[in-house]
């Protein structure tokens, strides 16, 4: 930035970025409202700072909403000690699949330490050098190294080795929503495989699983109950498209609120279904 750059002038070299940065705070939070919210005060900050040293504006602001992130990170940790059942990322649903960071990953990114998990995702997923991560976080670079080790060591398993082709994904995304929907339990069984599991977040504040459940018969008798309930009240195919880089769908429930179904497949299985009903996560989807 030049010394007499203008307020006009700053908003302009922030608002392309805004995207980016959106990006580097969910995958750090895993919330959408708190991304935002933290990439709005990095704007904040970015406007009331001394503008005149910046020589790239995206690695000053990528540093200050990570910073932020981090210090966020203490208390939403705090706040999941006491979640309601099983906690999962707000859904971020899109038509092209994400594989840098799948929901899966973002799970297992919640194991990691915040600075592991800053390191990791600043270096694996974003590319930077450990030079510009360690200015990031505030520690030396070899350290940075040992944090990005650890944390690959603690989430091998969730990256994806297969993927599933793009077309054939979501198909069985739909399949698996008429057959859940119908009642027609042939079909839903043959999708599934044996040690399947059912992630599903209400937060308390919509039914569902306080637990998840795990294992072909327990997840078909759940779905054998599901069914007997759709048959009393709509659920409605808003949209497949790929969850947090799983496919999956949106629907519409009775109660007018959405819920959102991301699958993890593997040969051809479904191995984890993961269900979104709390509504503090879907204020972003209206």
């Amino acid at each position: 930035m030049t010394a007499n750059a203008t307020p006009d002038d700053a908003a302009a070299a922030f608002e392309p970025l805004r995207p980016k940065l959106v990006r580097v705070a969910y995958r750090m939070l895993g919330s959408v409202t708190d991304a935002e919210d933290m990439v709005q005060e990095a704007f904040i900050r970015w406007m009331g700072a001394d503008r005149s040293d910046v020589r790239e504006p995206e690695a000053f602001l990528r540093r200050t909403v990570t910073r932020l992130c981090l210090d966020q990170l203490k208390s939403a940790l705090r706040q999941r000690e006491t979640y309601v059942g099983p906690w999962l990322p707000d859904p971020v649903v899109e038509e092209e699949r994400d594989d840098d960071v799948t929901l899966p990953l973002m799970l297992a990114l919640e194991r990691l330490s915040p600075l592991e998990r800053a390191a990791f995702l600043l270096h694996d997923v974003f590319g930077l050098g450990f030079d510009e991560v360690a200015a990031t976080i505030q520690r030396d670079a070899a350290a940075c190294r040992q944090l990005a080790a650890r944390a690959r060591s603690h989430i091998r398993d969730a990256r994806p080795r297969f993927q599933v082709e793009k077309q054939r994904g979501l198909a069985l995304a739909e399949a698996f929503f008429v057959a859940s929907r119908s009642g027609d339990m042939k079909a839903l069984g043959a999708m599934l495989a044996d040690d399947v599991s059912v992630h599903a977040d209400g937060g308390g504040k919509r039914p569902a699983a306080t637990a998840p459940i795990v294992g072909f018969e327990a997840v078909m008798k759940l779905h054998e109950q599901l069914a007997a309930l759709f048959q009393e009240i709509r659920s409605d195919l808003v949209r497949a498209g790929f969850v947090n880089g799983l496919p999956g769908f949106i629907t519409l429930e009775a109660d007018g609120e959405f819920s959102t179904t991301a699958l993890d497949i593997e040969d051809g299985k479904i191995t984890a279904i993961y269900v979104v009903r709390n509504p503090d996560k879907l204020k972003h989807l209206h």
